[in-house]
């Protein structure tokens, strides 16, 4: 893993993401390692010749940017972890994103935090102060195996559903952001029933095979079940597999009283 410190130019930039207005990157590059990465285009930006995960750009002048006497963010969602985990293991180190949510406080904005890594309960004091906070932890797989295979450096399940109770009891709005889904390995049902008791939302997005990972992804199938490149093939040929999955999840959390959205990468044809 290549470490550099660097020196940014901005931190808090506008975004054209769904439910956002602005978003908080602390970090170039991710250590967790998903096979399913969808910033891995954020490598072009960077001149770094290492694959994606093998470094991280440290923006270490990252809370120093962030004015507090300004009411440009008032009331302003700003979502912390867009194209790398916040709270990824050298943020022990570095504590970028701590630094950062003390900046933050003063600004009365709404705050998404994005992660797959239960050491963001290191900053639940901070949290807590954030009359407006959502901490969305994602999950793939509660399969311990497969999931070291999806992402073989972010926490473990168990870890995260840790974390997830850690938040509840200190009263941060949760959500278990199921991402992605991938068909025949994400038993999201199971993830819900696991969680249920300490989530406050879920969040579902399916599996979009960008250019960038479909090669990985299909050498992971060819690893767990060949059958599987086969099956993924027709399902991304027709849209109806996700739209039957769709019907299936808004079905499933009616039915339980669950609240929910669905982030899913096709277009409907309902």
């Amino acid at each position: 893993m290549k470490l550099k410190e660097i020196q940014a130019k901005s931190i808090i930039t506008k975004t054209n993401l769904p439910d956002g207005d602005f978003v908080i990157n602390p970090y170039i590059g991710c250590m967790h390692g998903c096979k399913y990465c969808y910033a891995k285009f954020m490598k072009r930006f960077t001149g770094h010749l290492e694959e994606w995960g093998d470094f991280i750009d440290i923006k270490t002048n990252a809370a120093d940017l962030i004015q507090t006497k300004t009411n440009k963010y008032h009331g302003k969602k700003i979502i912390i972890g867009s194209v790398t985990d916040p709270y990824q293991p050298i943020e022990k180190k570095y504590q970028l994103t701590r630094k950062i949510l003390k900046k933050l406080l003063p600004l009365k904005i709404k705050l998404n935090i994005l992660t797959k890594s239960d050491l963001i309960t290191r900053d639940i004091d901070l949290l807590k102060k954030f009359k407006d906070c959502v901490v969305a932890i994602s999950f793939s797989s509660l399969d311990y195996n497969l999931q070291k295979k999806l992402e073989p450096y972010a926490s473990s399940y168990d870890k995260k559903i840790s974390a997830l109770k850690k938040l509840n009891q200190a009263k941060i709005k949760t959500v278990v952001f199921i991402s992605p889904i991938l068909p025949e390995l994400t038993d999201w049902q199971k993830i819900v029933n696991q969680t249920k008791e300490f989530a406050n939302e879920y969040w579902f997005e399916n599996l979009n095979l960008y250019p960038s990972i479909k090669k990985d992804i299909y050498k992971l199938l060819e690893k767990i079940d060949p059958s599987l490149i086969t099956k993924y093939n027709e399902i991304y040929l027709n849209n109806n597999y996700w739209d039957n999955e769709e019907i299936k999840i808004k079905e499933f959390c009616k039915t339980h009283k669950l609240n929910y959205r669905i982030y899913f990468h096709h277009k409907s044809k309902k």
